[in-house]
């Protein structure tokens, strides 16, 4: 798409800076990538939820729900899947820039999709969290009846089916869900929010 030579970004008095500063926190896109009923949503929501007893301010986007809104004109095929990510990841930066830790929960099955969202921020503002579930415990879950629909036929282009899911190569945390209870897995993204700075910890967190 050709740049509009009439529109000029507007330099702002207030910057991200002193958001950052006033927030006590360091802001921050949380990741969360892998495929349907893998828990994404639940751990994201956890996650939110100790952010939010600790203080800190957050924001999280989910898959379902931006579909309502912002991404209601977006179906899903490939092409549409990949505008789906790129929006959120421009809606993400503009989280960052405003000083939210911010929380995304999308399955997101193409790398360079997710390479594009990282690149849209600092190397640090960027957290990758691969929700590493077995598809065959994702069936077993399947809340929505996605998977049977899929198997059966009534829906196309479905994650883990006939679309596929690119596995992140090298996520900031890597989290197996079926392995652990939702706050354990909560407790490792704080636990890496708090050891790189993102948050600062208490007396009360584990021994990092």
């Amino acid at each position: 798409m050709q740049e509009n030579e009439n529109i000029v970004w507007h330099e702002q008095h207030i910057t991200k800076d002193k958001r950052e500063e006033l927030l006590n926190q360091k802001p921050c896109i949380l990741w969360f990538t892998g495929l349907s009923a893998s828990g994404k949503s639940t751990l994201a929501n956890a996650v939110e939820v100790e952010l939010f007893k600790r203080g800190q301010k957050t924001y999280l986007l989910d898959g379902d729900n931006v579909r309502h809104g912002l991404n209601k004109d977006l179906g899903f095929s490939e092409l549409d899947r990949i505008e789906n990510i790129r929006r959120i990841g421009e809606v993400a930066k503009l989280f960052v820039d405003s000083g939210l830790l911010t929380l995304t929960a999308f399955i997101s099955p193409f790398k360079s999709d997710r390479q594009i969202a990282r690149s849209l921020v600092k190397y640090d503002e960027f957290i990758e969290i691969f929700v590493d579930t077995p598809i065959e415990v994702c069936e077993q879950r399947d809340p929505k009846g996605l998977y049977k629909k899929a198997r059966d036929g009534a829906i196309k282009n479905f994650t883990g089916i006939d679309s596929p899911y690119e596995q992140p190569e090298n996520p900031e945390i890597h989290i197996q869900t079926d392995q652990k209870t939702v706050q354990e897995c909560a407790d490792l993204v704080v636990n890496h929010l708090i050891k790189f700075g993102y948050i600062q910890g208490n007396e009360n967190d584990y021994a990092i």
